[in-house]
């Protein structure tokens, strides 16, 4: 396992601090205006669902990783579960109606999607500390 340097260290952290305020302004843009086409509401959203897909993807490919896209989609996940939520005054930000189900669980989809697709640094977390192994019936 190779050793980071704290300049490193700190630059990774501010990236990902990055990336998670970019998915923050993403569930709050994109939670005022998934239905903003007067008339084609759910194209609006159907757009949105693409953008997050594509930021999330985009995030975990350049930096090589599913924790990146993950902390994306958390910042526009937790943005946009806030918004879905009424409150006492009856104050909505994403309704529930089809341009908002569309937005919200399409958007989850999406993040699912983008952390599946990411690539996976390291192996496979079963198997860290053992040899890697052969392959069935080879000899030693």
């Amino acid at each position: 396992m190779e050793q980071r340097s704290q300049a490193e260290s700190a630059l990774g952290g501010a990236a990902y601090g990055m990336l998670f305020v970019l998915g923050v302004v993403l569930g709050v843009v994109g939670g005022f205006t998934h239905g903003a086409w007067p008339g084609f509401p759910v194209v609006s959203a159907v757009l949105w669902v693409l953008l997050v897909f594509g930021v999330s993807l985009g995030a975990g490919k350049l930096m090589r990783g599913r924790a990146p896209a993950a902390v994306t989609s958390a910042g526009w996940l937790l943005v946009s579960m806030a918004f879905s939520v009424q409150l006492g005054a009856g104050d909505l930000v994403i309704s529930g109606n089809l341009a908002g189900h569309v937005y919200l669980y399409g958007g989850m989809a999406a993040a699912v999607a983008a952390f599946l697709m990411s690539p996976s640094t390291g192996g496979s977390w079963l198997l860290r500390g053992y040899p890697e192994s052969r392959g069935l019936g080879s000899a030693k």
